[in-house]
């Protein structure tokens, strides 16, 4: 998925807020991502089989899960997640998870970079993120590492960065 070779329809903002949202539902968590050609392969802990019974058996059994999205899944995702908020509005979706807003305000970081391509990956709420850059001299990799505290101060900043609607005309 190339967002910025000839997709002006979607940005990293919104992809991966809907991706946010789906590792949200999923119950992912100490996950990775990478951008692969035709979309995004994510990485992350699961655990399943949580029930009653012995200490070791109620924590139920954790494992790593793999999952290929395709650009298809990815606007069936992002459709998903308009429908889910309604309609774009100056407030904030105040049921969103961590992830769906951590990525979200990530995606708009890397919307700001305009990278080629991306990775990351995320250990207890912070961030390490390799965006491959593209120029005229050639490409090369960018490093950036976001604290826990650095995503809240960013999903803090948010609203600030919103356009606002504007108001309907009054009927006379």
């Amino acid at each position: 998925m190339r967002i910025y070779e000839g997709s002006p329809r979607q940005d990293f903002e919104e992809v991966f807020r809907s991706i946010g949202a789906f590792i949200d539902q999923r119950g992912m968590r100490d996950i990775l991502l990478v951008e692969a050609p035709d979309g995004f392969i994510v990485q992350g802990v699961v655990t399943a089989g949580a029930a009653a019974g012995s200490w070791s058996e109620s924590l139920g059994s954790q494992s790593k899960e793999t999952l290929t999205f395709l650009d298809d899944d990815i606007a069936r995702f992002m459709e998903e997640s308009l429908a889910r908020r309604g309609q774009p509005g100056p407030e904030p979706h105040r049921d969103a998870g961590f992830y769906e807003t951590a990525l979200r305000v990530l995606g708009r970081y890397m919307d700001e970079q305009k990278p080629r391509d991306v990775f990351f990956f995320e250990q207890e709420h912070s961030f390490v993120v390799r965006l491959f850059m593209g120029g005229q001299a050639g490409g090369h990799h960018s490093l950036a590492e976001f604290t826990r505290d650095d995503i809240a101060q960013m999903v803090d900043h948010g609203p600030t960065l919103r356009v606002p609607i504007p108001a309907k005309p009054a009927k006379a």
